[in-house]
């Protein structure tokens, strides 16, 4: 099985559950994504599969992605990722991957890139508390002193400073899938997460949290019962 897809963020709201209670969610539009290489270990290296999400026209593409598209015959899209796979699924190029992948009480990673924010200060880039507000003080928002002046005559490697701040790819781990729509292409995850609406993500299923119980399909089932009936017999 895949790890993940591509999406987008849509925005975020809320819902009520049967108590009553209100859980913050934010709206992400997964998939259909198209299947466009599969990386193996002999060729590549490694294992992984890449993935083309949002159509595009043809000449908003690169030469080399517009041959390669053509020679397998593939619809051009705009965002193009390689989720990596511990065992390469049985997928085969051109194939569509839709939100139906995940459940509800799933547990996700998601990965994007947060909303720039400029060149800011330390107080809110670093989190610093700042000086004195009254009493003559003229240096409430100032960095103040940094490094000694005799010894080492320098400021530490990773000291906290203003800077441009925000535009980095950021991961939120473990949210909680609360509802999968297959109609829209949409799921709804608890809480927040990198970027503002627009934005692209990969969202793949958590490391550190098992999925929610999945559905047996009646031919499995069939199968099962049947050898466990001959090993009987």
């Amino acid at each position: 099985m895949i790890k993940g897809l591509i999406g987008k963020k849509l925005g975020m709201t809320q819902i009520f559950t049967e108590s009553g209670d209100s859980v913050p969610v934010t709206v992400i539009e997964v998939g259909p994504c198209v299947v466009q290489a599969v990386r193996d270990k002999e060729k590549n290296g490694y294992l992984a599969v890449q993935l083309g999400f949002m159509d595009v026209k043809e000449k908003k593409l690169r030469k080399p992605q517009r041959d390669e598209i053509k020679a397998k015959g593939l619809p051009a899209k705009r965002h193009v990722r390689e989720i990596r796979c511990d065992v390469l699924p049985d997928i085969k190029i051109g194939d569509k991957l839709t939100v139906s992948m995940f459940q509800e009480g799933d547990y996700i990673d998601v990965q994007g890139i947060s909303k720039g924010k400029g060149y800011q200060g330390g107080m809110k880039r670093c989190g610093w508390l700042g000086g004195c507000e009254t009493h003559g003080s003229m240096s409430h928002r100032a960095p103040g002193s940094v490094g000694a002046s005799s010894f080492p005559s320098k400021v530490d490697r990773g000291h906290g400073g203003a800077g441009h701040m925000g535009s980095d790819k950021k991961t939120i781990q473990n949210l909680k899938v609360i509802k999968v729509d297959t109609d829209q292409d949409t799921l709804l995850v608890k809480g927040s997460i990198p970027g503002s609406n627009g934005t692209v993500l990969v969202i793949k299923f958590a490391k550190k949290k098992k999925l929610a119980p999945r559905a047996v399909k009646a031919e499995v089932k069939e199968k099962e019962e049947g050898n466990d009936k001959e090993g009987k017999a």
